[in-house]
């Protein structure tokens, strides 16, 4: 079959790879209609990947057609529409079997837990995908559901909307989101699904703050945006900030920027094993800090009813569309941010 592969910092390729089979009584094979490149694959492009192997593919969003199943899968069949979520369960544990499996217990590493950071599990950026555990790891896909928005829900959606829950946003509060990428444009969307009265937002990109402003956004416009914020909220600062970037200055902005006894919930990925956290910041202000990987298994089911009801909408953060083959100029394209590049779906049938 056709895929991407990772050979090196900003060194993607295209080309054939072994087709994945069935290889356990509990497995399946989905042929791949649309997948995504997300944030976090940009850290993998940019040579801080989750594994030093180099040749696997990449990419852990994705939805299909289910091919083949293994003798022990009595949920899905071949024919049916299929997302899969970016997490991967065993099935087993009791974490996984609550839906929680970021936090798997029988996983040896995090590379086991999600497709496309290692060769552990290939990757979805390819025309067939192998799924461990198929009845735990694959979720029926209505048909109102377009694949736009699926891709949408197999990471960024889920990982705003976790990013939104341990904010835990009230009615009528003030949220700052910080980063306008697909997972920020999705927590925005969150936040007021949650009944947030207003939701700022910080972006260093032009184009994507007035793209997050058509969704009812204010945008934070400046180059001191700890000062706008103030003067937004009239000194008081946010109540709760939602962190879709993970670099150091976005989450001190996080915490200096939220109001004395806010929430801070940091969902982008920080690969910083010596932060510098502000704990006497922290106290001073009686802050509440989350931060963590989401569980797709456990957010999907209210996104997939409140994408179905109109209330939130997924498929808005998709800019970009190019076939498999133009795998490499579509990394390149979403690592530059330019062309109001916000969402990128790849075709595995071109």
């Amino acid at each position: 079959m056709k895929a991407l592969t990772y050979h090196g910092r900003h060194d993607i390729r295209y080309g054939e790879v072994p087709d994945p089979a069935v290889t356990g009584p509990a497995d399946a094979v989905v042929r791949v209609t649309a997948a995504g490149i997300c944030g976090s694959d940009l850290h993998i492009y940019g040579g801080n990947g989750f594994s030093p192997e180099l040749g696997y593919t990449p990419g852990h969003e994705c939805v299909g057609v289910v091919v083949d199943t293994g003798g022990r899968v009595t949920r899905f069949k071949p024919g049916d529409r299929v997302l899969v979520p970016a997490s991967v369960g065993c099935a087993q544990c009791p974490q996984c079997a609550a839906g929680f499996t970021a936090r798997c217990e029988r996983a040896e590493s995090s590379t086991e837990l999600c497709y496309g950071v290692s060769p552990k599990l290939p990757g979805s950026q390819a025309q067939l995908l192998a799924v461990p555990c198929a009845d735990v790891n694959l979720v029926h896909l209505p048909e109102d559901i377009s694949d736009e928005a699926a891709v949408v829900l197999t990471d960024n959606a889920p990982t705003a909307w976790y990013g939104c829950r341990r904010a835990r946003i009230q009615p009528g509060e003030t949220v700052l989101v910080v980063g306008l990428g697909p997972v920020g444009l999705m927590a925005a969307q969150s936040a007021f699904a949650m009944g947030a009265a207003r939701v700022l937002g910080v972006d260093l990109v032009a184009e994507r703050r007035a793209f997050a402003a058509g969704l009812g956004v204010e945008p934070v416009e400046g180059d001191d945006a700890r000062a706008a914020i103030r003067d937004m909220t009239a000194g008081r600062g946010p109540d709760a900030v939602v962190e879709a970037v993970g670099s150091d200055a976005t989450i001190q902005l996080a915490l200096k920027a939220v109001r004395q006894a806010g929430r801070v919930s940091v969902i982008g990925v920080s690969q910083n094993k010596a932060f510098p956290f502000h704990m006497y910041l922290a106290q001073v202000k009686e802050l509440e800090f989350a931060i963590g990987l989401c569980s797709v298994h456990y957010e999907l089911p209210p996104l997939i009813a409140l994408t179905r009801a109109g209330r939130i909408r997924p498929e808005v953060v998709v800019s970009h569309r190019f076939a498999l083959s133009e795998g490499p100029a579509a990394y390149e394209l979403f690592a530059s941010r330019s062309d109001g590049v916000r969402k990128i779906l790849l075709d595995p049938a071109g």
